[in-house]
């Protein structure tokens, strides 16, 4: 196929076809030699769907958008593709000879032989037919577990490289502000420091891969008022500096990211797509990123529509490209005719196209698509024939043994255990009740952005492409000797009352009930989880409360399982249920991973990555806020979760012994140490992940009342022991100060050794000594940590 599906290059190499010269000379060159429309043209992308029987890949009619002429646009090139495996369904390997053939034709027809970089969605997985559903990123914040993490990225990463895309719309760095907002289930949970462990692992992977990893959403979307999807962020200069912006910046940093995403909101009215402060001077100038920025869908003509920032389509554009955005998403809208005017009449200065377009080509010529000896023909095909499409069908498997293990660990490490009267782990029932609209529904597992939640349901009758066992089908393997009645009693959000007498009668005659509610994923008001699926409180949503209450009534022990997005108020569940197992749409292996939990089988090690609220009308409420957002005695509200950030049970106990303060007093420019003892003196293994969180009494500015700053999970057999040394630079306890620059102010400073936010088990009294001390972007970041190796007793 190799030969086949080659491009044919001139005898002559060009310097900018030639992988022996600077990235930065090839560039250059090649800028040099384009009219203004050959560069304009790298800077958008099209949204084309593959094709299911191999052929070309075809324009995705949009409605947000006009038809898109491929043949006019593609002499002077193309900078992107959107989604080509992500927008209908289509079998992996025919979707990879669609786009290698549509590769072919884009390099043929422009003067250069450049071909588009091809970008789709990874949310949680590859968004494509037939690919792995992985848990969403709220459970990889479950896990307390960058290691894993990194792993999952790699694996899509290669699935996604192998069928021919470049970049991955991935991972999302937003910290939760307030959990109504549907797009909670993308984030990684509500502490800036464990979404940015956890974020720059992903972006680890996935780079590791070859693939363009894409921070999102550069900033401030999290923090919408209200919860409201694409709503006004009201965001001082410091939450943003403290809270917000960390994440990115340890990506930008560590992970080797190579693409940002800006966010749709705007802070203080500037909305982000046109903040030449953020995405020139703090992104580029401040902190070093060379890659490209590209817009987040339609967000260079929101700039007209919804921000009234521009008059027309050429304004946007030019707002757009000055203040640093690269590369238009999904499709030519702005960056095509109206920009060129622009140039053409001295409202938008070449410049500005010239610095774009050297980012864009300077990434394309790093992916090896400037290269003389560029072959549109990717890995999964090699060796296969492209005159027998029909052959080719089945023949890539992104889906594979080693996926769903992985998927599977995940899961099982994301589980979290809130509470618990003995009645976990199950010993052998001989009836089980299982009720709950998400009891036996497949896709319960999946957030918004998996393929069948996203793509799939506007495509009925096509197969689901991926195994989705239900928790009745896990449920009846695990407890094969069980007797397991099955009652839906009613919908996630239809209000149907009728089902439960059914319930309640089921759970009397059973030994336990276990009751799975939680969310149903969509967009855009299709579910009650996922983008534009934003809810008035933290209410279970239809009927679920009443149904929990009236089982909660019936005598039989309850054990609430939540298939969720969001964290929901439990309502008397918090007190009266036997045990209360959280899951964030935990994938395809989700109910394998639960059904283990309730079973024993799995020990549960996750940690809660945002609270459980007691009041379903509490919020915007997070653990990280100041003295005022915590409960006091001159307001009625109040906002202490039922389950706090961090909180997770475990089947074995663990004692923390012998805090030894190694160095308890340090300069602002030093470091403490510390170490303690870890033993499991249960009778089984188990995980326990340690929190370190600092507390700052006394500080120039308010701060919250603690922050985390370091984790880890500590592995142990019973009676193990483990001794776990914390080295903290001063750095961490800096903050921005009132001038606005990072500082380090001398002072007592708590460190709390801690299983969750609200349950300290050791606590460290340090002293900084010395002057303030103003820090950078260049500061440290991280702790380190270190376990020593383990003796049983």
């Amino acid at each position: 196929m190799n030969a086949d599906m080659a491009v044919q290059n001139t005898p002559d190499l060009s310097l900018w076809n030639d992988p022996a010269v600077p990235v930065a000379e090839r560039v250059d060159a090649l800028i040099g030699a384009m009219t203004l429309e050959e560069k304009i043209a790298q800077l958008f992308g099209v949204w084309v769907g593959a094709s299911d029987q191999g052929g070309e890949v075809a324009p995705h009619q949009h409605d947000m958008e006009e038809a898109v002429d491929l043949d006019a646009l593609l002499p002077n090139g193309l900078g992107q593709l959107t989604r080509p495996f992500g927008t209908v369904p289509v079998d992996p390997a025919l979707g990879a000879l669609s786009l290698a053939r549509t590769q072919r034709r884009i390099a043929a027809t422009n003067r250069f032989g450049i071909p588009a970089l091809a970008h789709d969605e990874c949310l949680a997985g590859f968004a494509a037919w037939g690919a792995t559903a992985y848990p969403v990123p709220l459970s990889w914040g479950a896990a307390f577990d960058p290691d894993t993490v990194r792993r999952m990225a790699a694996a899509i990463g290669r699935d996604m490289r192998g069928v021919g895309v470049h970049q991955g719309l991935a991972p999302v760095l937003d910290v939760v502000r307030d959990a109504r907002w549907g797009r909670v289930e993308e984030t990684i949970g509500e502490d800036p420091y464990l979404v940015g462990t956890v974020a720059t692992a992903y972006v680890q992977g996935l780079e590791s891969a070859g693939i363009v990893a894409t921070l999102k959403h550069f900033v401030g979307y999290s923090a919408s008022r209200a919860g409201r999807n694409l709503a006004p962020s009201s965001v001082g200069p410091r939450e943003r500096a403290d809270v917000l912006l960390p994440p990115f910046e340890m990506a930008i940093r560590e992970g080797g990211v190579r693409s940002v995403m800006n966010a749709y909101t705007d802070i203080d009215g500037v909305p982000s797509a046109a903040d030449e402060e953020l995405l020139t001077g703090l992104l580029r100038d401040t902190w070093g990123f060379e890659g490209t920025v590209v817009a987040d869908y339609f967000a260079i003509a929101f700039l007209k529509t919804l921000h009234g920032l521009a008059g027309d389509w050429a304004e946007a554009a030019g707002a757009a490209l000055r203040a640093g955005v690269d590369v238009e998403l999904p499709n030519v809208k702005t960056y095509g005719a109206p920009l060129l005017d622009a140039v053409a009449d001295g409202r938008v200065p070449e410049a500005l196209v010239d610095r774009a377009v050297r980012r864009v080509l300077s990434q394309k010529a790093a992916l090896g698509l400037l290269d003389a000896d560029w072959n549109p023909v990717p890995a999964a095909l090699d060796g296969t024939d492209p005159g027998d499409p029909a052959a080719l069908r089945g023949r890539i498997d992104l889906d594979g043994p080693e996926n769903r293990a992985l998927a599977r660990t995940l899961a099982e490490k994301a589980v979290v255990l809130l509470s618990n009267d003995g009645t976990l782990p199950l010993e052998r029932p001989r009836r089980i009740a299982l009720i709950g609209p998400n009891a036996d529904e497949p896709v319960a597992v999946l957030g918004c952005y998996s393929f069948p939640q996203h793509i799939g349901v506007r495509h009925p009758g096509t197969p689901l492409g991926i195994e989705l066992p239900t928790l009745r089908d896990t449920l009846a393997a695990e407890f094969p000797e069980a007797e397991l009645t099955v009652v839906r009693g009613t919908g996630v959000d239809d209000g149907d009352l009728s089902g439960l007498p059914e319930a309640v009668r089921a759970a009397r005659e059973a030994d336990v009930a276990v009751v799975v509610l939680g969310d149903r994923a969509g967009l855009f008001g299709r579910g009650t989880s996922g983008e534009g699926c934003d809810v008035g409180t933290l209410a279970l949503p239809g009927a679920q409360q009443q149904l929990l209450d009236a089982l909660l009534d019936g005598g039989t022990p309850v054990v609430t399982v939540l298939l969720a997005g969001r964290p929901y108020a439990l309502g008397r569940a918090v007190g009266e249920s036997a045990a209360i197992v959280q899951s964030f749409f935990p994938g395809e292996e989700g109910t394998h991973a639960i059904a283990g939990v309730l079973s024993g089988r799995v020990n549960p090690s996750g940690r809660l990555p945002v609270s459980v609220p007691r009041d379903p009308g509490s919020q915007p409420s997070t653990y990280l806020g100041a003295r005022l957002a915590h409960v006091s005695g001159v307001s009625s509200i109040d906002p202490t979760p039922a389950f706090a950030f961090g909180h997770g049970l475990s089947y074995t106990r663990f004692d923390w012994t012998d805090l030894v303060v190694e160095a308890g007093q340090a300069a602002t420019d030093g470091e403490f140490a510390l170490s303690f003892t870890v033993r499991n003196a249960g009778d089984r293994q188990g995980v326990e992940v340690v929190q370190l969180y600092l507390h700052d009494p006394v500080a120039s500015v308010v701060q919250p009342v603690q922050r985390l700053i370091a984790y880890t999970r500590v592995d142990l057999e019973p009676g193990e022991v483990r001794r776990v040394r914390i080295t903290v630079p001063a750095d961490l306890a800096s903050f921005t100060g009132r001038d606005g620059r990072r500082v380090v102010e001398p002072g007592v400073l708590e460190l709390r050794l801690a299983a969750s936010s609200t349950d300290p088990r050791l606590t460290a009294e340090v002293t900084l000594t010395g002057a303030e001390r103003h820090v950078d972007h260049t500061r440290r970041l991280h702790a380190t940590v270190v376990q020593e190796a383990a003796a049983r007793v």
